[in-house]
């Protein structure tokens, strides 16, 4: 078991790097403290196994689009037992100034969210008229595949009339046929012609 007191410089204030520090802390079980300083240095206690204190420093070493670590002044010492946990220490109003911004950025959410909903109420209006039209559309439509219908089933049933029509014209004619081709022959009989 060690103590490690770091010093971190650079641009590690108001940027979410305690709070990282923290993060890294207690995954690695380590005990101990993390506060702004106000020289603008963080300053770090932590006690824990040498090896997870090594890994703890290589992690709060952050380079990224908001921390900028420039040095780490390290110190090592046998520990105290001063912790029960790793935690932060924040001055009085620095939780304040921080709610102020949140509260800002909330606000300005607010309005891009209300702003959407209005936008996306407009726009479900529009899509409820084009709806609505479409389902006349579709009515006037159906309306229309019945009217052809009725008229494809009176066309179907003139078309059966006419056919039964000519079937018995047809018929007539054939027994007309056959009862003159009966005379034909019984005349060419009587002449001896067959």
């Amino acid at each position: 078991m060690k103590r490690l007191v770091a010093y971190v410089s650079g641009r590690v204030q108001e940027t979410e790097y305690i709070a990282k520090v923290t993060d890294f802390a207690g995954m690695l079980g380590l005990k101990g403290v993390v506060e702004n300083l106000d020289d603008g240095r963080v300053k770090i206690v932590a006690e824990g196994d040498e090896d997870k204190l090594k890994w703890f420093e290589e992690a709060i070493n952050i380079k990224n689009s908001l921390i900028q670590v420039a040095s780490i002044e390290r110190e090592y010492s046998e520990p105290r037992g001063d912790f029960s946990k790793f935690y932060k220490l924040v001055d009085k109003g620095e939780t304040d100034s921080r709610l102020d911004i949140a509260a800002v950025h909330l606000k300005n959410l607010i309005g891009a969210v209300n702003g959407l909903n209005e936008n996306l109420g407009r726009k479900m209006d529009t899509m409820i008229g084009l709806q609505k039209d479409t389902i006349e559309l579709q009515k006037e439509t159906i309306e229309l595949q019945k009217e052809d219908l009725n008229s494809s089933d009176n066309l179907l049933e003139e078309v059966r009339e006419t056919r039964k029509d000519l079937k018995g014209y047809l018929e007539q004619r054939f027994e007309k046929l056959q009862s003159e081709v009966t005379e034909m022959r019984a005349a060419l009989r009587v002449k001896g012609i067959i």
